[in-house]
């Protein structure tokens, strides 16, 4: 059984930065990508950012300049550092990874919560 596990989420003052982790468990083969999203109350859920396998990264354009995505393969693990961050990233982050055929997998959400 596949799972995912959000930790590093909190409240955080405007400017402030966290770091998100994902460790992912049990057997997982041919990983196309790993992400992050978020949803805010009211909306949508939303991209953040998301790395290949290859170690490639994009990011919606609200964030890039100020949140980094990484992975440890050795690890298992994905990371979201957020920098300068907004009241508007106030949201529950998800990790999110999906296989070569196309599987999703989403972990149970972290909130982060921006404000002063």
């Amino acid at each position: 059984q596949v799972q995912l596990v959000e930790s590093g989420g909190g409240l955080v003052q405007p400017g402030g930065s966290l770091r998100l982790s994902c460790a992912v468990s049990g057997s997982i083969f041919s990983v196309n990508a790993m992400g992050w999203y978020r949803q805010a109350p009211g909306k949508e859920r939303e991209l953040v950012a998301t790395i290949t396998s290859g170690f490639m990264a994009n990011y919606a354009d609200s964030v890039k300049g100020r949140f980094t995505i990484s992975r440890d393969n050795g690890k298992n693990t994905v990371y979201l550092q957020m920098n300068s961050l907004k009241p508007e990233d106030t949201a529950v982050y998800y990790c999110n990874l999906r296989t070569n055929s196309g599987s999703q997998y989403w972990g149970q959400g972290t909130q982060v919560t921006i404000s002063s």
